[in-house]
């Protein structure tokens, strides 16, 4: 009897480590993406003001790889092991007690200001996510908060862009410049993007009104007197970019910045962009992409056990839209 007793007893508690158990990609040292491994990890318990989420998919950006190779871990205020992944879509499994707006079954989505988001169940805080547009799958929402709030605090906070301004956008076609052209065209600006020759139609499908194919032509002689520059690429392109800009306009950049002499000498403002999470934006940017004036552009779906292949891609700076890991099946 007790030996048939302990094996019950020892079958509940295997049952439980498996419950605080999920699969998920770990870094548990710094270097390339091959340092990733797909593993069991311990879930994570929700603060008082954060939710538990099951993730269905999670979004892959150009800083996954840079804070796994430990580039961007003072920053992002990350520590060893740790688990990329900033893009979260999914479904509330658990709510703090603190938690007002969110409850558990509601269908959300957010930026992570830590990560996480490349595993089976991540934390959101309650100020970084908002519900999931119903018109988008959770593949798309997954594309959406990182690039779109990195595109929205570019334009609308830091550039004050305004209907009737002209903005040119450096690669429109990646995962922030997608977002950059659509909430630029929904503001009511004009946009002039520079894309690659196999990206011009998207350009155009996004609504670009000017296309420029950047290895064909140089974009200084297609731009002239605009209100804003967006530069997502740096180097020679945020250096030739400069002269191009009105007197009071400005340069936004998130792959450098800005040169103050520059600025000075063309009499512009500048600004570096690091992007933070913002429900209430989050929340806006909702709203666009319900009225259909913003459409996710997801260019690869690959599985979480596919994280190594999906950050290499990401290291390139040349995706067509966005990478997203499925995680789990869409919900019924």
């Amino acid at each position: 009897m007790r030996f048939i007793l302990n094996l019950f007893l020892g079958a509940v508690a295997l049952t439980q480590i498996n419950a605080d158990m999920m699969k998920a990609v770990v870094a548990h040292e710094y270097g390339a993406p091959e340092v990733l491994k797909y593993e069991d990890a311990p879930r994570p318990e929700p603060k008082e003001n954060e939710l538990l989420v099951r993730v269905i998919a999670c979004g892959v950006n150009p800083a996954d790889p840079l804070v796994v190779g430990g580039r961007l871990a003072k920053e992002f205020g990350t520590h060893l092991p740790l688990i990329p992944g900033y893009d979260v879509a999914g479904v509330v499994e658990k709510a703090g007690t603190k938690v007002t707006k969110f409850k558990k079954g509601d269908a959300v989505y957010g930026y992570a200001l830590f990560g996480g988001g490349w595993a089976e169940y991540a934390v959101l805080a309650e100020n970084e996510a908002a519900l999931k547009p119903k018109s988008a799958t959770f593949i798309e929402a997954a594309a959406v908060p990182m690039g779109a709030l990195t595109s929205w605090q570019s334009l609308i906070d830091a550039a004050k862009l305004s209907a009737g301004q002209t903005v040119l956008i450096h690669g429109g076609s990646g995962g922030v410049g997608s977002f950059a052209v659509q909430i630029a065209k929904a503001k009511g600006a004009k946009v002039i993007a520079t894309a690659s020759t196999a990206n011009q139609d998207l350009l155009k499908q996004l609504g670009a009104d000017v296309a420029i194919d950047y290895t064909k032509t140089k974009f200084e002689e297609v731009a002239k007197d605009v209100d804003v520059v967006f530069d997502t690429v740096g180097r020679d392109t945020l250096a030739r970019s400069y002269p191009l800009v009105k007197k009071g306009g400005i340069v936004t950049t998130i792959a450098s910045r800005p040169d103050p002499a520059q600025l000075e000498k063309y009499g512009i403002r500048g600004s570096s962009i690091w992007s933070h999470p913002d429900a209430n934006e989050l929340a806006e940017i909702t709203k666009l992409i319900e009225a259909g004036k913003i459409k996710p552009v997801v260019g690869q779906v690959l599985p979480l056990t596919e994280a190594v292949k999906a950050s290499q891609q990401a290291e390139t700076h040349h995706t067509r839209g966005k990478i997203v890991l499925k995680i789990a099946d869409e919900p019924k």
